[in-house]
């Protein structure tokens, strides 16, 4: 062979281009499915290994056509989750609510006191004609408005809807025809959910301009109430914390930390008193959360109670909505007028909902993870174990329990990553998922895209360990009425939205640095009237619901 043989540049190139191609056509090895295994944690032999690779290439090419066929972001997979489990007995509805309307209230002084009036102090001055809702709306309107440069809580102010409906409600509600005790309160809502005409960003840079042509049937029902729509406040990124691409959502108790997600905005805004009441979502722990930083009381229905239509999937055997307000009585009126069945959502329920005040709170039966709250050592497990000693006082005799034992609880977030991914499939394959503000590797951009790795097996495994936790949280809640628990530090916030069981969570004060404190009420899958008569009682004898953050 000659060694001076000279290769011309050309043929150099010609060569490359070709290994590129054949490369991309190659697109994976029988030594890629190796690697592949270690990932997974599973290993196969040489031979499965060859009789397996041909079956890989048919899978692609499924994925492939699948892709082909967008889906729109309404449809939920075939696979519904539904939270009774075997053994599970319907806890009895109250079905004769009413709402009491207090007669002597008056305008308060200062005038900037109205911000922290509750829905029933605001309802007596709109239903005994002492301030118009167009003024009380002009009133939150304002002060959005002058808070937003400090907290960064809302995304899109309604001006124009907001002061429509208000005008539509004075002039009902002059004419007689009074809807109930939300018409004519303002209130806003975590902008995952659609209202026509309005963007609904997601609080994420690419779907900043994005508008649905529909609304969310949340809103219509407060509407229907006579409600009005005053903003469209943050969620975190995809609902995933407080960073949303504007911004950072702040703590209107300490504006050097943030709001906490993904309802951000929802517990800001309400806690500053730049709305009465807000919606927010949660899917593992984005109600529970802000409402404890921002020191507001928050309630996450049982999963199916309130209709997800025209809200933002995060996890469709997950997600749920629900209010963040003032007080307990407060989420009780906002939760009755959103809950209930709704044909646009199959997961919904039709069930009835209300709240017996009148009965005798001592006939609850109560339990408390007892070592969960002692190994709490904070001034925040200080203040729940004085709450402890209230509840007590009122004649509540909480019996101590733990939560289920020998559950992996660590693998169970493989649920919502995986059907997070499923959703904003199109956004990572896109390229788009990389526009987000935060990149980092807890960010939700990030969690997108690992959760391409995650195996349908695995899925499927969690969901069956998901079941037995379902049983075996229903044989802790069957034999009571609320179980106490700290809100965080433990198993029982992942646990319970794995279950779909209801929680509020409510202020105990503030810690040594002033920053608001809470514990949870978890109840009966559907007894919402439980926690909430217990979680008023509390507050009827603390002043904790009362606090609002100095300055606002």
């Amino acid at each position: 062979m000659p060694t001076n043989l000279k290769i011309s540049p050309f043929l150099c190139f010609f060569a490359l281009i070709c290994l590129i191609s054949c490369a991309s056509k190659r697109e994976f090895t029988k030594r890629d499915v190796k690697k592949s295994e270690r990932l997974i944690g599973i290993h196969f032999s040489k031979e499965a290994r060859d009789t397996l690779y041909p079956y890989l290439q048919r899978n692609r090419e499924g994925f492939d056509s699948l892709r082909k066929y967008p889906l729109d972001n309404a449809v939920f997979p075939a696979i519904r989750f539904d939270p009774i489990p075997f053994g599970f007995e319907m806890p009895e509805q109250w079905e004769n609510q009413t709402w009491e309307i207090p007669d002597h209230v008056e305008i308060p002084e200062p005038y900037d006191l109205l911000a922290f009036y509750t829905i029933p102090q605001l309802a007596s001055l709109i239903k005994h004609q002492k301030i118009t809702s167009t003024e009380l709306t002009q009133f939150f309107l304002d002060r959005l408005k002058k808070y937003q440069p400090m907290l960064q809580c809302s995304i899109t102010i309604t001006d124009s809807l907001a002061m429509a409906q208000a005008k539509r409600a004075d002039q009902e509600i002059k004419s007689g025809q009074y809807r109930g005790i939300l018409h004519g309160i303002p209130y806003g809502t975590k902008d995952l959910m659609s209202v026509a005409g309005y963007p609904t960003t997601w609080g994420a840079a690419p779907y900043k301009d994005q508008e649905i042509d529909q609304t969310a049937t949340v809103i219509e029902r407060l509407e229907e109430s006579g409600a009005i729509l005053v903003a469209k406040l943050v969620s975190g990124a995809l609902a995933r914390g407080d960073v949303w691409f504007g911004g950072k959502t702040k703590n209107p108790w300490d504006t050097t930390q943030g709001a906490s997600g993904s309802s951000a905005g929802s517990g800001s805004a309400t806690s500053a008193g730049l709305v009465p009441f807000a919606l927010g979502t949660e899917t593992l722990g984005s109600i529970t959360s802000p409402s404890t930083r921002n020191g507001v009381t928050g309630l996450r229905p049982t999963y199916g109670r309130v209709s997800r239509h025209g809200v933002m999937s995060l996890s469709w055997s997950m997600d749920k909505v629900g209010p963040l307000g003032r007080n307990a009585e407060d989420c009780a009126i906002v939760f009755a007028a959103i809950q209930g069945k709704d044909e646009k959502d199959l997961t919904t329920i039709d069930l009835p909902f209300g709240v017996d005040w009148k009965k005798d709170i001592t006939s609850l039966k109560v339990a408390y993870l007892k070592e969960d709250i002692e190994k709490d050592t904070t001034q925040s497990g200080d203040n729940l174990r004085n709450a402890l000693e209230t509840l007590k006082s009122i004649g509540i005799e909480p019996t101590a329990v733990k939560m289920p034992e020998a559950i992996p609880y660590r693998g169970f977030d493989i649920i919502l990553r995986a059907e997070a991914g499923a959703f904003f499939d199109a956004l990572v394959r896109s390229g788009k998922v990389d526009e987000m503000v935060e990149q980092d590797q807890r960010s939700r951009a990030n969690s997108l895209r690992q959760s391409r790795f995650i195996p349908a097996v695995e899925y499927l495994q969690a969901s069956r360990q998901r079941q037995v936790l379902m049983q075996e949280m229903n044989t802790l809640m069957k034999d009571y009425d609320v179980l106490i628990s700290p809100s965080f530090g433990n198993d029982q916030l992942l646990a319970t939205n794995l279950t779909g069981h209801p929680v509020i969570a409510i202020p105990t004060g503030l810690d040594d640095k002033k920053h608001p404190t809470s514990m949870t009420f978890v109840g009966n899958l559907y007894d919402e009237a439980s926690i909430l008569l217990l979680a008023k009682a509390f507050q009827e004898r603390t002043g904790f619901d009362e606090m609002h953050p100095p300055g606002f």
